[in-house]
């Protein structure tokens, strides 16, 4: 591969294109001894120079090493391994590779931009700032990304943004700040700005791995993993050993399903990073997937304090302290999780169960309150709440939310409001006009207070301010849903879905879209997102509840034996489904094991009573059918199905009457779907 020397040294030295070959030349002639290593240097030089400009960035690196190591004395290669090392985020190696070079000759006029990255890269944005506003103006480019970046990460992001933005105007060939600004915007929740940084970046420079993987970090978040893939499996390809490329390969891949794959990625990671926490991490994930929980301890351990604060490796230390049942040990790193993601539900179920199994019962439920408050609260977070008022002696309160628990449906998906105090979130929101952070949790509390209007108004002014945000345009779908506009809250959310396509944003739009009787684009919406996560629990289960309603059984029957691979044996509503699609399919057999066995976990709820009922009548036993499916209709009335499912087996039973009764009860459902068959069993056709 031939090197352009100019391009390379304005590449390596300064991004903003001002060095020339002539300065290039100076430098390794003033530098370089005259003999045998100095010419050895000077062509390892001229190959990292090459690699660099491929993007093949750690190939790059190992060859300005090469070349140190053939002439220590030479400056000029101590300042290209100094800016390969920054390329690949090693900000301390970058910078005692800088002093190395100016020891040895270097000019330090033409190393302070490169002292300003590495400075940020440690953490220093005030000395990183220092260094850029002496950098000279040839390469002033360069210090000014590098500058806006510590600004940012000083706190004062618009000012940020707003000098990156300007940069890219007057150079938009520089994938550099291209990268940098699309990160920023990702970091700030303008995905659309985001997704165009990234296109940009990419078109500026195709061979540049930052530039890849952020496009791919936006794919991801845009489309869903799949597509997400082959942006990162390109990055990989200009550089195959970037470690936190690698890393963010693996977890996509296993959030895709392919552990396998994922695995593979994990160890590439680890042979460039021995002793990675990230690497340490994503194999404990895939022993904790595996059910290996000694194993995933043991690895998670190793990792230490390498991974302090990670909200993924807290989630997971966790979930297996309580399967080890050391829920006391447990809380601990869930509860600085629920402190760090206050609307993080997972963490918040989880803490109120180790919390419940320390004795701490109250504290138990004021952590699942918020969750069990929600209209779509399921069933195990309500069975929480019950029981935690149940220790506290509260049994007039839990009395309903074991009800709700026992419900069949749940509400709609909604905003998640913590319970903070309205007056100071008002207070927050008005201090920081049209900023998601400080309005988000304000809108959250009055929507949660009752005041829909108030909501609606907020966050209609919140999404006319961040039209790039896909949050500000979720709240908005929030507040139109709860003023019962569903098809314009349907609308919210698809402009959310088109830059953020994940799991909370999906199930609103579905649900939405579903409410809003356009059930056609919701089964779009489910059949895109699974396209994308193949694997993702809840979108299967709904797929799989949508497959059974229908009547695609032997569908359904694929969807879910998929999803218990995945959940296990413990789930009593989806072996309930499972023993209804068996059931539709003509497998009585089948049908009735896996409705005994979600019996035998749930027997207080109705779908399971419903459901050991129904593939007994299939089975044709109707005698013992008849009291499970009556046990279904008391506890759960008002639902059209259980009501449908008593009224045909009470016909085979020949209680004419009974039948009748329940099948008109479930006409009164106008959503109920057997309609027809209803109305010929009441007229006795």
């Amino acid at each position: 591969m031939t090197c352009n020397p100019d391009r390379s040294i304005r590449a390596l030295l300064g991004a903003g294109g001002l060095a020339v070959v002539a300065v290039a030349l100076a430098s390794l002639g003033g530098v370089l001894p005259a003999r045998a290593d100095a010419a050895d240097a000077r062509t390892k030089v001229a190959q990292a120079l090459a690699q660099f400009q491929g993007g093949h960035w750690t190939a790059a690196r190992d060859r300005a090493r090469a070349a140190t190591e053939a002439d220590p004395a030479s400056g000029f290669a101590q300042a290209v391994l100094a800016r390969t090392q920054l390329a690949l985020g090693d900000g301390a190696g970058a910078q005692a590779s800088l002093d190395r070079a100016t020891k040895a000759g270097f000019d330090p006029a033409r190393a302070h931009q490169l002292y300003a990255h590495a400075r940020l890269l440690q953490g220093d944005p005030a000395g990183a700032v220092a260094e850029a506003d002496r950098t000279l103006p040839r390469y002033r480019g360069y210090a000014t990304t590098i500058r806006a970046q510590a600004v940012a990460a000083s706190g004062d992001v618009r000012a940020a943004l707003s000098t990156l933005e300007a940069r890219v105007a007057a150079a938009p060939g520089d994938a550099f700040a291209w990268v940098a600004l699309g990160r920023l915007r990702q970091d700030a929740g303008d995905m659309v700005g985001a997704i165009n940084a990234g296109t940009a970046a990419v078109r500026a420079d195709p061979a540049s791995p930052d530039a890849l993987r952020l496009r791919a970090q936006t794919m991801r978040t845009q489309y869903g993993l799949v597509a997400a893939l082959p942006w990162f499996e390109a990055a990989l390809a200009r550089d195959p050993y970037a470690h936190d490329t690698l890393i963010e390969y693996a977890a996509t891949l296993g959030d895709a399903g392919r552990a396998r794959d994922m695995l593979a990625a994990v160890r590439r990671a680890m042979v460039v990073r021995p002793g990675s926490a990230q690497g340490l991490y994503l194999q404990s994930v895939l022993a904790a997937r595996a059910g290996d929980l000694v194993t995933a301890r043991s690895v998670l351990d190793k990792a230490g304090r390498g991974l302090a604060g990670v909200p993924g490796a807290l989630l997971l230390s966790g979930s297996i302290g309580l399967a080890a049942g050391e829920a006391a040990q447990a809380a601990i790193p869930l509860r600085e999780l629920v402190a760090r993601q206050p609307t993080n539900i997972t963490a918040r179920k989880l803490l109120a169960l180790a919390l419940l199994q320390s004795d701490s019962a109250r504290e138990a439920f004021d952590m699942i309150l918020p969750v069990a408050s929600r209209g779509d609260a399921d069933s195990y977070t309500l069975l929480l709440a019950a029981r935690a008022l149940e220790r506290i002696g509260d049994r007039t309160n839990a009395a309903p939310l074991f009800d709700r628990a026992a419900a069949l449906r749940r509400g709609r998906s909604g905003a998640f409001a913590t319970g903070e105090n309205l007056a100071t979130l008002a207070n927050e929101a008005a201090a920081a006009p049209g900023s998601p952070g400080a309005t988000l949790p304000y809108i959250r509390a009055l929507s949660a207070g009752g005041d829909a209007a108030g909501a609606l108004a907020a966050a209609q002014a919140l999404a006319d301010a961040n039209p790039g945000s896909p949050s500000a345009q979720l709240v908005l779908g929030d507040a139109l849903a709860g003023a019962g506009r569903m098809a314009d809250a349907a609308t919210a959310y698809a402009r959310a879905a088109t830059t953020r396509f994940d799991e909370a944003t999906m199930l609103r739009l579905v649900d939405a879209r579903d409410r809003a009787g356009q059930r056609d684009q919701a089964g779009a919406t489910l059949s895109l997102f699974l396209t994308q996560n193949p694997g993702n629990v809840a979108a299967l289960r709904l797929l799989g509840n949508w497959q059974v309603a229908a009547g695609e059984h032997d569908a359904a029957i694929e969807t879910l034996e998929s999803l218990r691979e995945r959940v296990g044996d413990r789930d009593p509503a989806l072996l309930a489904l499972l023993a209804f699609a068996y059931a539709g399919a003509g497998e009585p057999e089948a049908a009735q094991g896996y409705a005994s066995a979600a019996y035998a976990l749930a027997p207080s709820k109705p779908m399971t009573a419903d459901a050991l009922g129904w593939t007994l009548y299939a089975g044709d036993n109707v005698g013992a059918a008849v009291p499970l499916a009556v046990k279904a209709v008391r506890l759960a009335p008002q639902d059209a199905a259980i009501r449908w499912h008593m009224a045909q087996i009470a016909d085979a039973a020949g209680n004419r009457p009974v039948a009748i009764a329940n099948a008109q009860a479930a006409l009164r459902d106008t959503a109920f779907a057997d309609r027809a068959a209803a109305q010929a069993l009441i007229a006795g056709s």
